[in-house]
């Protein structure tokens, strides 16, 4: 991790604190005063551990270290002056984590029960798990028209029940995560990703040659869903990340429905004139949501098309 310059306020139980799990958030521009306030509203043996990843906002900051001061758990908010992205910024939340098993924690998700923290911390006291993922939801997502293609698209691919998701258990994703200290120390987030997308999965790809991933329901939900343009967006981004995939984990990626679709376009001529057909539609309001969904997981697999 390249070292980089990082101020550190911690609140006035941060120095007493010796927990039995750290709750690890990073973010970037999102406020996650909310969040924060939720846990706020548990007690238990755990402690917080928040990264401003280079948000460049002053006022942000101050809100979140007024956060952190008046949180009835031990905390430590370290803010960065330059963003280091996904995989470096959770490495470096490990650093100050002083627990044997962490919790990472997105910043734009609340958790579905008042029971959250102690349902993770009752899992830890009963069967110390190398990785466990308690999934998410939309739960408390409020309804808007402009996250409605996102808000469908989830539903029908990520908001899934335990017993579905351990079909798959590398899938996973960091935005409910709880990983144990030891396993982390063997295996950390792969800095070479950039952008968005994929390096939580190829982590649980990593990760279940050697332990156990448990699947559980102790969802929160996700509050952070994005307008269909800067899904397209995104999925341009993860392009890259999907080819590191392709080239690192092929035989497990193989198996997925993307790389397939993306396998079947690779053989379709002239994708450069009718890739672009599927991500208007997709981002067009009016037809039906179930049809530009289609469009645009179509348009992603175009674009992975490219690197399978």
């Amino acid at each position: 991790m390249t070292p980089q310059a990082e101020s550190l306020f911690d609140n006035p139980l941060w120095a007493k604190g010796r927990p039995a799990l750290s709750i690890l958030i990073p973010f970037k521009g999102d406020d996650p005063t909310p969040l924060l306030a939720a846990l706020a509203r548990e007690t238990g043996d755990a402690e917080v551990v928040i990264l401003d990843d280079g948000s460049g906002d002053p006022a942000l900051a101050a809100r979140v270290e007024a956060a952190i001061a008046a949180l009835p758990l031990p905390a430590r908010f370290a803010r960065l002056a330059a963003n280091e992205g996904r995989s470096k910024g959770r490495n470096r939340l490990v650093v100050h984590a002083r627990a044997g098993h962490f919790l990472f924690l997105d910043s734009d998700m609340l958790p579905d029960s008042p029971d959250f923290i102690a349902a993770w911390l009752d899992l830890i006291a009963r069967e110390n798990p190398a990785v466990a993922f308690g999934g998410f939801s939309l739960d408390q997502a409020p309804p808007r028209t402009d996250h409605a293609l996102h808000r469908a698209m989830a539903g029908h691919s990520d908001c899934l029940p335990a017993a579905e998701r351990a079909l798959t258990p590398e899938k996973i994703f960091t935005s409910n995560l709880l990983v144990r200290a030891d396993v982390f120390a063997s295996e950390s987030f792969d800095e070479g990703f950039a952008g968005w997308g994929w390096e939580d999965v190829e982590w649980g790809m990593r990760v279940a040659r050697r332990w156990p991933i448990l699947h559980v329901e102790n969802t929160a939900t996700h509050l952070g869903l994005d307008t269909a343009r800067t899904l397209a967006d995104k999925y341009e981004q993860s392009t890259g990340n999907f080819a590191r995939i392709v080239a690192t984990h092929h035989a497990v990626i193989s198996r997925y429905p993307s790389y397939k679709v993306a396998r079947v376009l690779k053989r379709a001529p002239l994708r450069s004139l009718w890739r672009p057909m599927l991500k208007a539609y997709a981002l067009t309001e009016g037809p039906p949501l179930k049809t530009r969904a289609f469009a645009l997981r179509l348009y992603r697999a175009a674009l992975y098309a490219e690197a399978v």
